[in-house]
């Protein structure tokens, strides 16, 4: 089996200097990998490695080293080496003494060395000699030799299922297990000097996570991440993260009920993690005695998790790679759709083992280029496993949707509402369209204001004119409606602010956790959550809320909650200091004295006598998210809102004026400097109209932030960052994967005709190439009949220039 080298499509900037960049793409296609693809590669042969679990995977250049770990039987401390250009193992040539077999260890890279430290050594099948080590060794990948440092001074415990990471020159080492409890203590040790190296405990502060084993570390963003672990009775599913300069451990809130995204992964142990731009990925595990294998994501930029779905062809389309082992890296990338587009060999490819690895734990993973790599584990009924396999990552920019939207509430540019709030009648500022799209309650409140003036506009002009003629707000021409007053006689300017940001960002920014007036601010925006029917913050404040409380303010929120009739965090209160560990600290306390006679009896009936626990199998309402929202709103919720127009070859298309600011800086700078009288802007991307259906896909974009659109769009939107300023190239990125890996003999006409009027010519003689080798297929579609008489001009000089005089012989009889 042969490997082909690979690589997703990236992000392309544009020289915003050069004015022929809209009019001209360039695509450069080339050798290619589905993202979020599983590929099972060669698995390691018994003749050159033991199949195992429990060991370590470092990456170095094109390889994969793999170190230690057991069969089963007996610990290990062959070194084994994976090529990942050739798919081939061997054995790694070594020199020297190696580290005595041995597994839960740890394994770094740092320059051109791999640095084995600790681990669980001794014959496990005699059950002798077993016993945790601190020692470490080093392995130079140029000329095979082990080596080990001997290290004077203080030393860290002899330790077995650590954390290890390389960071600033220096080998982290965190917690593990000692052979007699969990650790949770971190030593440090400066590799770049031998000679004078020596080991240093550093003293962490912050959250620091529970003593734990058998979790993994990665790096990102400068900062070192442990996601769950073994920790007794105290596991958790929390992710920490450690700043190396302040020595500071934090532990993340998951808000993924109030984001649109899953929750984090299951609490577990023996799971892999790895860190690829600003993601982590969390693999396999052990998690409540199910081995589960779905592939986890974190966002480290958004704080979001989400599962990773792998592409349809993880199964289908690598193992009919596969099957071609005479494909190579020179060959076209017309070679991959011939393949493709053989039906005998997609009939093959059907009985082929599957491409994503099963559930496993205490296996190993590394990454090289953009690809994960994931060899061995115990997999079902505690077997050993000796597969590799490779998953092709995606490093598309991130989704700006929520940033974008965020710099609209905090700008406050092109605001037509103003709220007045409360008793002072304080003003908030905002934008019909978000707000509208976001919540029900409010938007019922904008539309009775309108009919208020509608009914007085007519009552004026009635007095005025026997007419009669006149309308309210919604009458007037779009792009120059007045602000909008909307009085909520409930909501006072601080919380109603809070909640605006939530409208825009589908998140708050959380105060300072725990003190009590933050606290009592949260509740207050809980109470207009609650109010206003907005399920989803409802369910961040209680979040917070809960998370806030401790011993120093559970009276005051307790007492809180009873005045705003928050029954929900009242009982979560009462439950709270009702705690055996709790109840005695709260009543000594002086606030315990000052309140109210009816809450006193409330806790002290609670202490004598808990309520029965009712467990309800109702689902939460979580609401709906920003994205489903705006969806919503494109799709015609919105429309009574519209008050730009836009023209697409002369056909109008409502639209909101906020929205398209918010998103594109070309809108932005057009209402704020030059806004058209008539409210209609006409829509090119260059010089170059878009098809209908391409200029909806782009709408949905910028409204909710959708990337799918059918290829033939991906050819006349592929320059659209650029001339509508984009926060970023994420839609370019979008575009240049899906004509890579979407083109087929169904749509090669349309993509043709696309490319064509876009002037991309590299797509153009992609699209021929593909009709000239699949023309029996590609002439039985109706679409080719529709072609202008020029491209079919261009299809007859192409099958002239590339078919034979036989194969023109062989066509003709066959049609």
């Amino acid at each position: 089996m042969s490997c082909r080298s690979t690589k997703v499509a990236p992000s392309v900037d544009f020289d915003h200097s050069c004015s022929d960049s809209v009019e001209y793409l360039t695509l450069n296609f080339g050798p290619f990998e589905t993202v979020h693809r599983w590929r099972r590669l060669p698995p390691c042969d018994e003749f050159v490695g033991a199949r195992r679990s429990k060991h370590t995977v470092v990456a170095y250049r094109d390889a994969i080293y793999v170190f230690g770990g057991d069969n089963g039987k007996n610990m290990l401390n062959d070194l084994l080496r994976f090529d990942v250009k050739d798919c081939s193992w061997c054995r790694a040539f070594t020199t020297g003494t190696p580290p005595a077999p041995r597994y839960h260890h740890s394994a770094v890279v740092y320059g051109s060395s791999m640095f084995v430290f600790g681990g669980y050594t001794g014959d496990i099948y005699s059950n002798s000699n077993l016993k945790n080590k601190n020692d470490l060794f080093e392995y130079k990948f140029a000329t095979g030799q082990w080596t080990e440092w001997k290290v004077e001074g203080s030393l860290p415990v002899a330790r077995s299922a650590h954390g290890a990471t390389v960071y600033s020159d220096k080998l982290w080492i965190f917690a593990g297990y000692d052979g007699n409890a969990r650790l949770n203590d971190m030593w440090t040790i400066n590799l770049q000097d031998r000679e004078h190296a020596c080991w240093e405990e550093i003293d962490q502060s912050g959250e620091i996570p529970p003593s734990c084993c058998n979790f993994p570390v990665a790096v990102c963003r400068d900062k070192m991440f442990v996601f769950s672990g073994q920790s007794g009775a105290k596991i958790t599913n929390n992710l920490f993260q450690f700043e190396f300069k302040g020595h500071m451990w934090t532990r993340i809130p998951t808000e993924h009920l109030l984001r649109g995204s899953p929750p984090p992964p299951q609490r577990r142990y023996g799971h892999t993690m790895v860190a690829f731009d600003r993601h982590l990925y969390v693999f396999g595990g052990a998690a409540d005695n199910t081995l589960p294998n779905e592939l986890h994501c974190y966002d480290v930029d958004s704080q979001s998790w989400e599962v990773i779905h792998p592409s349809m062809d993880s199964e289908l389309f690598s193992a009919t790679l596969d099957v071609h082992v005479n494909t190579c890296v020179s060959e076209s990338l017309t070679t991959h759709f011939e393949a493709m587009f053989s039906n005998d060999l997609l009939a093959h490819s059907l009985s082929l083992p599957p491409q994503m690895p099963s559930g496993r734990l205490f296996h190993a993973a590394a990454v090289i280029q953009d690809a994960m790599y994931i060899f061995g584990g115990t997999v079902d009924n505690n077997v050993r496993s000796g597969e590799m396999y490779r998953f092709q990552f995606s490093c598309y920019p991130k989704c700006t949707l929520h940033e974008d939207y965020g710099k609209l509430w905090e700008n406050r540019q092109f605001c037509d509402v103003e709220f007045i709030l409360g008793e002072r009648e304080e003003r908030v500022l905002g934008h019909i369209a978000i707000v509208t799209a976001r919540c029900q309650w409010l938007r019922k409140k904008i539309l009775q204001a309108w009919d208020r003036q509608r009914q007085k506009t007519k009552q004026d002009s009635s007095e005025e004119s026997d007419d009669g003629a006149a309308g309210g707000l919604r009458d007037f021409p779009a792009g120059n409606r007045p602000m909008q007053e909307v009085y909520i006689r409930e909501a006072e300017a601080q919380p109603f602010e809070v909640l605006m940001q939530f409208l825009y960002t589908d998140k708050i920014q959380y105060p300072r956790r725990g003190h009590v007036q933050d606290v009592l601010l949260i509740m207050d925006v809980y109470k207009l959550a609650l109010s206003f029917q907005l399920s989803r913050l409802e369910q961040l404040c209680v979040q917070y809320i809960e998370a806030s409380v401790d011993l120093q303010n559970v009276l005051s929120v307790c007492e809180n909650a009873n005045k705003l009739q928050l029954d929900q965090l009242k009982e979560h209160c009462l439950n709270f200091v009702v705690k055996e560990s709790h109840f005695n600290q709260v009543i000594m306390t002086k606030e315990f004295e000052r309140l109210s006679t009816p809450l006193i009896v409330e806790i002290v009936r609670r202490k004598q006598q808990p309520p029965l626990r009712l467990y309800s199998d109702q689902p939460v309402d979580i609401g709906t998210s920003l994205v489903q929202d705006m969806k919503a709103y494109l799709e015609g919720g919105g429309l009574e809102f519209c008050d730009i127009v836009l023209l697409l070859d002369g056909h109008p298309r409502p639209a909101h004026k906020a929205i398209l600011a918010a998103r594109s800086s070309y809108f932005e700078a057009m209402f704020r400097s030059f806004m058209p009288v008539d409210g209609q802007v006409n829509i090119s991307i260059g010089e170059m109209v878009p098809s209908k259906q391409a200029f909806e896909s782009m709408l949905r974009y910028i409204y909710y932030g959708d990337v799918n659109m059918p290829p033939e769009d991906s050819l006349y939107l592929f320059a659209a960052p650029y001339y509508y300023g984009f926060s970023n190239n994420r839609m370019q990125a979008y575009c240049k994967q899906n004509l890579e890996m979407n083109v087929t003999v169904e749509n090669v006409l349309q993509i043709l005709e696309a490319a064509d009027k876009t002037q991309a010519l590299d797509m153009k003689k992609h699209c021929l190439h593909i009709i000239v080798h699949q023309f029996i297929k590609v002439s039985k579609l109706p679409n080719l009949r529709s072609l202008s008489q020029l491209l079919l001009l261009d299809i007859i000089e192409s099958l002239a220039t590339h078919i034979s005089d036989k194969q023109c012989a062989e066509m003709g009889s066959d049609i």
